[in-house]
């Protein structure tokens, strides 16, 4: 068999092989979320957030509202160094976060129903 032939066969493979996955994942909520940083922000973004009275003061002083901190668990970045994963009921994360023009750290109790803002501290 020719090399030309081979390349046609493994390009109509191809375009079918793409065309069923476009065809599957289509219009589901498919995430390729494998590193770790990926893991702990989509094991908090779906839990119910709490936030404390000073949290809420801090975020009001930077003009910061709740949907810019969801924002913040999908593009921030977790500080497995200042963290504390070794808790038992509920670990603690520190997650960094660029919000407008703010930088923000965040410190997040990560319970099994809920997530909890203790600090949002802007830097």
């Amino acid at each position: 068999m020719k090399l030309i032939t081979r390349f046609a066969y493994y390009s109509v493979g191809l375009f079918f092989g793409i065309i069923i996955l476009i065809f599957f994942f289509s219009g589901k909520r498919t995430s390729c979320d494998y590193s770790p940083n990926d893991r702990v922000l989509k094991n908090i973004r779906q839990k119910k957030f709490v936030y404390n009275s000073e949290t809420i003061q801090q975020l009001r002083a930077a003009q910061i509202d709740t949907a810019d901190m969801r924002k913040a668990f999908h593009t921030g970045n977790v500080d497995f160094g200042a963290s504390n994963t070794s808790l038992d009921s509920c670990k603690l994360y520190v997650i960094d976060a660029k919000i407008e023009h703010n930088n923000l750290r965040i410190k997040v109790e990560n319970c099994a129903q809920k997530a909890k803002i203790i600090e949002a501290e802007i830097k």
